[in-house]
């Protein structure tokens, strides 16, 4: 990973692309999360991490060629902690 790359705070999806931005109320672009996550300056879904991690499994292991469900989920259990909506105050 690179140490400059930015992830989505919550799914933690690489925001390569100015699009890929979530919104706040008033329309400005909020660089810690995706549009997917984040929307009109509140979260899209009301969950846990777990329950991101479980939405999101299926997905890397689609992006990612050779990633099984469990790798995914080990590797998310890992990284999503770390992530400014999951942190432990």
């Amino acid at each position: 990973m690179n140490a400059n790359e930015k992830f989505c705070q919550s799914c933690g999806m690489p925001l390569t692309d100015p699009d890929l931005l979530a919104t706040e109320a008033d329309g400005a672009k909020n660089a810690d999360y995706c549009l997917y996550c984040y929307k009109d300056g509140a979260f899209v879904q009301d969950c846990t991490m777990e329950e991101m991690i479980d939405f999101c499994a299926p997905i890397w292991v689609r992006e990612m060629p050779g990633m099984t469900e469990d790798a995914a989920r080990a590797q998310m259990r890992a990284f999503f902690p770390q992530l400014k909506r999951w942190k432990q105050a």
